[in-house]
């Protein structure tokens, strides 16, 4: 068996070319561009009031930041206030000017950095998402080769290939469109597409996908499907409108922002409006009330007191491996009710092992793993490579084989002490669990090789923790067959087995999971993961073997692949909600006590910035006890 050999674009299991960095990316947007400057200038202010330099220079670095990073947030509320909606960010730019006028112009400037660069990296994320869609469409290849009736060949490009074109597909090429095979026999390495851990056998009558590789057999290939309806297309679509229509999960106090900022706006214009109509105060009295009340009023420590604790966990996150892109969804992690899981790459690692050696009659099992080893090692196919691996580990001494061939389809075939060896895919069962290999030397059969998808070490505990967290059991969601996904269900214990699914039918059942209310976390590493990443409640990919795009496309990314720190993410989440809501009790508790005291009494303006200042000190210092690392663990 030889390997699937793939374009040089491909490595380290991706299919992809790669799109731009993330720092390609982020320093082409404007947004990224303003927040930078804001930022700069925002430091530069601090440093400036620090060190004592005269007042009129660091004020001036803050106004400044006031406008680089202001502008556009101020424009979008500008813009949103015509359309009769009051926009959280303009309340955000008015608070931020009350602060300036009473003097605490570094508290305003502290908002608009905190907004723009939220502004920003939710700005990155989609734009990554969206060059990562692009980009899969160089999957398929950009050219064909026709073959025409008369035997003769042509080049044709992909987005031109109409059904009853036949192409003809070498060694090693990509499939350029999805098909029947007409004539050849060879291995086709579905994985980027289905999930599916080794190579399938396809010939006459089989159907083939394009973007696949196909391995050492040369394939006629009658197209079935325009490209514009291919199966990389249907995947793009699927993400582009799983991006559109995945709900837009707010932060707990985003969900009455609209109310409460209009009532902001309604209070202070009653507190300026009713002394002087009712109760003969002077505008100068009347206006000071009501600056009074926006600035106690205003949601500056709410914000802060939601923001200190969601991003401390992120940073605790990021410390053990696992980047969460936003505060939004570190929030809502903990949310979740069933976690789904991809098979390939997540639960397994996503290439063979030997399981077991069935020797024949008169013979031994290091006598069979000797043998085919002895051909394998000539070969670089996934499964040849696991029977050497296993020779080698059992310190095996294995014979010289000479005259090593492929077969395209099939397997290896060479010569050993004078016999042939041939080491070819057995027939199997439905309810066989993995690929049997069969050994033959001469014309015996002198045993058989079982080899299935490594499962990962952590993978069982990863699941039992994470289904007593939510309360339900876990669900499998696999392109492999029926008998490879109960087996590795039945290992990990998972509860709900969806086998033999194509990109299309996983967002269909994470859709149905969540049209029942649930909250889906879905933990995958593919292409084929992608658009059920995007439509999850929460899409959680792995790391290092996770494709570019199901990278961009999910919400979490755990970099060095442990399953384990699932179950501290969830914990971590939900201690960061309960971090929240403390927290917006205390800034609650704050702003009743000073609104009543503005308006029973007179309250000072300088005991009302102390107790608003006060509240956003010490809503921000307990939401950063988040950053312990006793947070993280249980």
């Amino acid at each position: 068996m030889t390997r699937m050999q793939a374009p040089p674009a491909t490595q380290d299991g991706r299919v992809l070319a790669r799109p731009p960095s993330i720092f390609t990316t982020a320093l082409t947007l404007s947004e990224v561009r303003w927040a930078l400057g804001a930022l700069v200038l925002f430091f530069l202010g601090w440093g400036l009031q620090l060190g004592g330099a005269p007042e009129v220079l660091w004020w001036a670095a803050y106004l400044a930041c006031y406008g680089v990073g202001g502008w556009q947030q101020a424009l979008s509320g500008l813009n949103a206030l015509r359309e009769k909606t009051l926009d959280v960010d303009l309340l955000m730019i008015v608070a931020a000017i009350a602060a300036a006028s009473i003097g605490q112009v570094f508290d305003g400037a502290l908002l608009i950095v905190i907004f723009a660069t939220s502004g920003a990296l939710e700005v990155i994320v989609t734009r990554r998402t969206a060059d990562s869609v692009n980009s899969l469409l160089g999957l398929a290849p950009e050219q064909a080769e026709l073959l025409h009736e008369d035997g003769s060949t042509s080049t044709a490009a992909g987005r031109d290939l109409e059904p009853g074109h036949r192409i003809i597909v070498r060694p090693g090429e990509r499939i350029g469109g999805d098909g029947i095979v007409a004539e050849g026999v060879s291995e086709v390495d579905q994985q980027a597409i289905t999930g599916e851990s080794v190579p399938v056998t396809r010939e006459a009558g089989d159907e083939v996908l394009s973007g696949t590789v196909n391995g050492t057999g040369t394939l006629i290939v009658e197209i079935t499907r325009r490209a514009s309806e291919s199966v990389i297309s249907r995947i793009v679509t699927l993400v582009e409108e799983a991006s559109e229509t995945k709900a837009k999960t707010q932060l707990f106090i985003e969900k009455v922002e609209q109310r409460y900022s209009l009532g902001v706006v309604v209070g202070t214009l009653l507190v300026l409006t009713v002394p002087m109509i009712f109760f003969a105060h002077t505008f100068e009295e009347a206006l000071l009330r009501a600056i009074v009340f926006m600035i106690v009023a205003s949601p500056c420590a709410v914000v802060l007191s939601t923001m200190p604790p969601l991003l401390a966990s992120i940073a605790n996150a990021g410390r053990h491996g696992v980047l969460v892109k936003s505060a939004t969804v570190m929030e809502t992690i903990g949310r979740a009710g069933v976690v789904a899981f991809d098979k390939t790459g997540t639960l397994t690692e996503g290439s063979p092992e030997v399981s077991t050696v069935e020797p024949g009659a008169g013979h031994d099992a290091d006598q069979v793993l000797a043998l085919a080893a002895a051909v394998e090692r000539y070969s670089e196919h996934p499964l040849g490579r696991a029977v050497v691996q296993a020779a080698t580990q059992q310190g095996l001494p294995l014979p010289e084989a000479t005259g090593f061939k492929a077969l395209p389809g099939h397997g290896v075939t060479g010569r050993v002490s004078g016999r042939t060896v041939t080491v070819e895919r057995a027939e199997s069962g439905s309810s066989t669990t993995g690929t049997r290999v069969q050994v033959r030397w001469g014309e015996e059969v002198v045993g058989t090789v079982l080899l299935v998808d490594r499962l990962r070490a952590d993978a069982p505990d990863a699941v039992r923790t994470v289904s007593g967290l939510t309360g339900n059991p876990a669900v499998l969601l696999t392109g492999d067959n029926a008998s490879t996904a109960t087996a590795v269900a039945q290992r990990t214990g998972i509860g709900t087995v969806h086998h033999s699914l194509m990109p299309q039918d996983k967002v269909g059942i994470v859709c149905e999971l969540s049209a029942r209310g649930e909250h889906v976390l879905l933990v995958g590493d593919g292409i084929n993961d992608a658009p059920a990443l995007a439509a999850a409640g929460t899409g959680v990919a792995m790391g290092r073997r996770g494709s570019d795009l199901a990278l961009d496309t999910s919400d979490v990314i755990i970099v060095r692949d442990e399953l384990g720190a699932l179950e501290n993410l969830v914990r971590l989440s939900r201690k960061a909600r309960r971090y929240v809501i403390a927290n917006l009790t205390i800034a609650a508790s704050f702003i009743v006590t000073l609104v009543t005291l503005d308006l029973v009494a007179t309250l000072p303006l300088g005991l009302a910035v102390a107790g608003h200042e006060g509240s956003t000190v010490l809503v921000a210092l307990n939401g950063a006890r988040l950053l312990r690392r006793s947070a993280w663990e249980r």
